[in-house]
């Protein structure tokens, strides 16, 4: 299946690179440009895309506006270009509310990837262009799962939930974390993979919509009841007894924060007492922390492929068989009240 992309950017610059980049992928056609919202909206509706590329900052209508109004006429999976600024993770934290699925830095790496890896936007842009139409979490239902047995013959309460995400992970986080009431009695850990210029407004917006109080991690911050840690962007999280600790390194990891190194030290940290979730993302960051948590006779939950943007993480523990529940995004938070208590 090719998928087809209207790329939306007001400079004509980087438009021809963007296109240009995109063309070089046998599996990718371009099927048109806008250089503002209202041209994006015209364009969606006209050309059909399966997905489309968007700049936050345009003018007539800015990218946001047009991620809503898309949403509103005719949803179509959409990747956002931000700057890795302040005002850029504010912007893109507000696209995903608005309906994005996704986002990428709006700068050459992006366009062209490191030598000898993949590139970054073909891999995006051919994952979101061909998810399901239920991707986007605006048209997402619950949908009652195929194994939904989220009580387990591990029947003590957790010490520690440990969260890992990457691809819909932001907004999957924030729907989760606004189910549990503000005497949540478990401290809870997320390792989401973003740039280090986004995580701190990322944690600063959710400790405002949550009832729960949410911070960026810093090291030697303590796990308390009723409080989150957000891993920093670029750096790893690793749990101890009662804290966690943060540094620059990646330890040999592809991802930093890595979902694997968040589950493998609360594993060893707390052994049993961790329940670890993994949501929506592509790869498989995260299968192997599960791994380790399952020997550890420690609990891990998967989101389902009904509720996911990208199936990929969560599918890789649930095929996996490491899995003890496999649940909707709606289920996971009153499931979480319940083995908690």
């Amino acid at each position: 299946m090719t998928v087809r992309v209207l790329v939306v950017d007001d400079s004509p610059f980087f438009r021809r690179q963007l296109c240009s980049s995109l063309a070089q992928n046998p599996g990718i056609e371009v099927v048109g440009t806008a250089e503002d919202g209202r041209q994006a909206v015209e364009k969606t509706l006209a050309l059909r895309p399966d997905l489309i590329t968007m700049d936050y900052a345009m003018p007539v209508m800015d990218g946001i506006h047009a991620v809503r109004k898309i949403m509103g006429v005719r949803p179509t999976p959409i990747l956002m270009f931000s700057a890795l600024t302040f005002e850029g993770a504010q912007a893109t934290l507000d696209s995903l509310e608005a309906g994005a699925l996704d986002f990428l830095p709006k700068n050459k790496d992006a366009l062209r990837g490191a030598p000898g890896q993949r590139n970054p936007l073909h891999e995006r842009v051919l994952a979101l262009g061909r998810a399901l139409p239920q991707a986007n979490h605006r048209l997402r239902k619950v949908v009652p799962s195929t194994r939904s047995d989220a009580q387990t013959t591990r029947s003590q309460p957790p010490q520690l939930i440990a969260i890992g995400a990457s691809t819909g992970g932001p907004v999957a986080v924030q729907t989760l974390l606004r189910a549990l009431p503000a005497r949540f009695p478990v401290p809870i850990a997320v390792a989401v993979h973003m740039p280090h210029a986004f995580t701190g407004t990322y944690a600063q917006r959710l400790d405002r919509d949550c009832a729960l109080q949410v911070k960026e991690a810093q090291d030697g911050d303590r796990l308390e009841p009723g409080s989150v840690l957000i891993a920093p962007g670029a750096h790893q999280m690793r749990i101890e007894r009662g804290r966690v600790r943060i540094s620059a390194d990646k330890a040999a990891q592809l991802y930093a924060p890595s979902v694997d190194e968040l589950f493998t030290t609360a594993a060893a940290a707390y052994s049993s007492r961790v329940l670890g979730i993994v949501l929506t993302g592509m790869g498989q960051d995260g299968a192997r922390g599960a791994a380790t948590l399952r020997s550890a006779h420690a609990r891990v939950w998967a989101q389902d492929e009904a509720s996911s943007v990208i199936f990929g993480m969560p599918a890789a523990v649930a095929r996996a068989g490491l899995a003890d529940a496999v649940l909707g995004l709606g289920e996971l938070g009153p499931s979480l009240i319940e083995v908690s208590r």
